[in-house]
């Protein structure tokens, strides 16, 4: 098994640094102490300076770092859309943050950055509605209004801050940034950059695609009944590929998918990754990552965390869904195989990232049956594997 691990390149156990990075364990702690003493007192740290430690790094090893904990928020950051939405959403992501403070919640900015998404909402509604498609302007306009005043609207969410509950809080929140998701995906029909001219001869996604997996246990075994209900011979598994972040990665993956590709292919558990076991004929793709903060994925480069360096799509998440790296290079992912990421804040860094962020093209995330993925063992198969949502924006090389 540790040699059929090394030769497909996916996370292992064995990416948590050994002896020789017991110095850099230090300053990070050291620089985790720094940043609370920082936060807490008003003095000034004179010695901050000695330790050569980079903001960016300080960021990084801070307990707090903002990076999406869930894939729907990774999903959501990632969507290209209006300014004026991002804005909207940066101010209500804001209060997810706000939430995990314990005891003594801050309800008085919550309830500013509320106000401050109504007040955006309101001003540029023209702006907002004028980037809808003409044939989606209807359906956006009905939305609009939602986010403002409907049930699950800013309006609704303000009245839960000022009642200081947060357990409406969190469901109104959750309610306000689905509307503001949804609202988004409208805004964003097609890629916001253009691909590389060598690049146009694979197949890519110019937007969202949703991959439906049953699972069977190899063993003749159950699933762990759902609540309520008997146990189960298979299960489902829902995941979102993102084609906005990662474009190559997710058109070859879905184009495999609607040639059975995976139909039949066995499952390994490798430590912190569910491995695909097919053989199948894919596209020979460059490792695609989309920086945070830039417009464009980058190819065959790898971030560099440890500098700040993060990516759109994280794979610090449990669920997240990627390609394995070639045989040949790490440059370039594997053409077919992929892998679920069991991730696990008790073998990531002090940042809560994983040691292997930023080296894989994650591609996607699942959204629904994560709670199957603990129960997936080695030998168990994926039974079938289906786009049942974007194959419209799935452009093959002949439809070019």
């Amino acid at each position: 098994m540790q040699e059929f691990t090394d030769r497909l390149d996916v996370p292992t156990m064995a990416c948590i640094p050994t002896q020789d990075h017991g110095p850099r364990k230090v300053e990070s702690i050291i620089a985790a102490i720094l940043i609370f003493v920082q936060i807490s007192s008003p003095l000034p740290i004179v010695a901050w300076d000695s330790m050569s430690i980079s903001p960016a790094k300080a960021v990084l090893y801070s307990p707090d770092t903002k990076v999406p904990r869930t894939g729907e928020l990774a999903l959501r950051k990632a969507i290209p859309a209006n300014t004026n939405m991002k804005a909207i959403q940066d101010s209500l992501e804001e209060i997810s943050y706000l939430l995990r403070i314990p005891q003594r919640k801050p309800y008085g900015t919550m309830e500013g950055n509320v106000k401050k998404s109504l007040k955006i909402a309101m001003d540029e509604k023209e702006s907002i509605l004028a980037t809808l498609p003409p044939d989606l302007k209807e359906k956006g306009s009905t939305l609009y209004a939602s986010l403002i005043d409907g049930k699950g609207g800013l309006q609704a969410l303000l009245q839960c801050v000022k009642d200081k509950d947060p357990d409406k809080v969190s469901v109104g929140l959750a309610s306000s940034l689905d509307t503001v998701a949804e609202l988004e995906l409208l805004q964003a029909p097609g890629l916001s950059f253009l691909l590389p001219e060598q690049y146009l001869k694979y197949p890519r996604l110019v937007g969202r695609g949703i991959i439906e997996f049953t699972i069977e246990k190899g063993d003749g075994s159950s699933f762990s009944p759902e609540a309520g209900g008997e146990s189960r011979k298979t299960a489902t598994i829902q995941v979102v590929i993102d084609g906005y972040s990662t474009p190559l990665t997710s058109g070859n993956f879905a184009k495999l998918v609607i040639d059975g590709a995976y139909d039949g292919a066995k499952l390994n558990l490798i430590n912190q990754a569910i491995l695909s076991d097919n053989k199948s004929i894919g596209y020979s793709l460059p490792l695609e990552i989309m920086p945070s903060g830039q417009f464009e994925p980058l190819y065959r480069t790898t971030l560099n965390v440890q500098d700040g360096e993060l990516p759109v799509l994280p794979l610090s998440v449990y669920g997240a869904v990627a390609m394995a790296h070639s045989e040949t290079s790490d440059e370039y992912s594997s053409p077919y195989q992929f892998f679920f990421y069991l991730y696990d804040k008790r073998s990531a860094g002090l940042g809560g990232l994983s040691f292997d962020e930023g080296q894989f093209s994650v591609f996607g995330y699942t959204t629904a049956g994560r709670e199957i993925l603990s129960q997936i063992k080695t030998g168990d198969i994926i039974q079938s594997a289906k786009l049942v949502e974007g194959r419209d924006r799935l452009i093959l090389p002949e439809e070019s």
